[in-house]
């Protein structure tokens, strides 16, 4: 992180979706997919997704704030999942795939918190996204980085992934590289 880029951690469902949007837009140079969350020190994908980590699944995104905010970010991260299921995005069950925001800075966290009421506001249930403070970050294996990009025709990308990758096209057209 320097003086021109920060960063911005968000779980909410598998992470291949996310980074798969976040990976298209000015302003990021970086999107890693990763764990944070948990209580295992450095844990891998079978321990995630075993729900024994405590783990959430995430993107970590490098961004610089001139070119693109981090309330935009939040606001692609909103359009993108479902925050108002608890511990679950369509299929994929299990607190792993939980909505949560972790904040990196006090105005990351100033941010999410008005951006989390607006977002209560606008849907039908309550939000149940959980903002915290960042913990340790940890990559995911080097198989799960660039996943839908390297992998477009694997039937959960293009059942799962491509879908969101469309809407956010659609929705910050101007955002996209």
């Amino acid at each position: 992180m320097t003086n021109h880029t920060e960063l911005a951690t968000f779980g909410g469902g598998c992470f291949w979706c996310l980074e798969a949007v976040f990976q298209k837009l000015r302003g990021v140079s970086q999107v890693v997919s990763g764990y944070m969350g948990g209580h295992t020190p450095n844990p891998d994908y079978d321990q995630v997704c075993s729900g024994r980590s405590g783990h959430a699944e995430v993107v970590q995104i490098l961004f610089a704030p001139a070119t693109i905010s981090y309330d935009t970010l939040l606001q692609v991260f909103f359009s993108i999942h479902d925050p108002t299921t608890l511990n679950r995005q369509g299929n994929d069950v299990g607190s792993q795939y939980r909505s949560v925001i972790f904040h990196h800075t006090p105005q990351q966290r100033e941010t999410a918190t008005v951006v989390l009421a607006e977002q209560s506001a606008v849907w039908p249930s309550p939000v149940v996204t959980e903002l915290l403070p960042a913990e340790t970050f940890y990559p995911a294996e080097h198989y799960h980085q660039r996943y839908f990009e390297l992998n477009p025709n694997q039937p959960y990308c293009a059942i799962v992934v491509e879908p969101k990758v469309r809407k956010a096209r659609q929705l910050f057209a101007k955002l996209q590289r």
